[in-house]
């Protein structure tokens, strides 16, 4: 048995010692000193998801703004509680926004920053704030995007809101 397990290690030893040596040309490849040809093209892309979410949710189209989440496993975190994924995120916003234009708000994502991390692998950051008469809302999203079947979603969605100021 203990042959096995020290050959064992010996052989991830190995494999972690090629990684290593090939991380610095994997970096150089793919990292911020060559960039790939089409990265501008999949921040553009990227960019495009995230105003076609904006304009939908804008105009009340709840399904058109869940067009940008990986479907149906999307992991979305608000509140410190996971929503129930695809379907439960868009059960949510249907109920608590959805009654009317003035319980919707209008959305705005700003200050956008997206970092390619790979060919179907993206990191983007944002600040967001949801304008309307009762419970404003802003704050901070953070997104793990994947290129699916040639099309970028929000795999992951963190949403971190600021405290509203006290009303005193």
């Amino acid at each position: 048995m203990a042959g096995s397990i020290e050959g064992a290690s010996r052989r991830g030893l190995a494999a972690l010692a090629l990684a290593m040596t090939a991380a610095p040309t994997l970096a150089a490849a793919s990292g911020k000193c060559a960039r790939a040809p089409d990265e501008a093209a999949d921040t553009a892309a990227i960019l495009k998801v995230i105003a076609d979410m904006q304009a939908a949710w804008n105009r009340g189209d709840f399904a058109g703004y869940m067009a940008g989440f990986l479907n149906p496993g999307v992991v979305f975190v608000s509140k410190g509680r996971f929503q129930n994924g695809w379907q439960g995120t868009l059960d949510h916003y249907v109920r608590d926004y959805g009654a009317s234009a003035d319980t919707r708000g209008e959305v705005r994502f700003y200050d956008i920053k997206v970092e390619i991390l790979g060919p179907d692998a993206a990191q983007l950051i944002s600040r967001y704030e949801l304008n309307r008469p009762r419970q404003a809302q802003r704050g901070i999203n953070t997104r793990l995007m994947r290129k699916v079947d040639g099309r970028w979603v929000i795999a992951l969605n963190h949403v971190s809101a600021e405290e509203a100021p006290s009303p005193t």
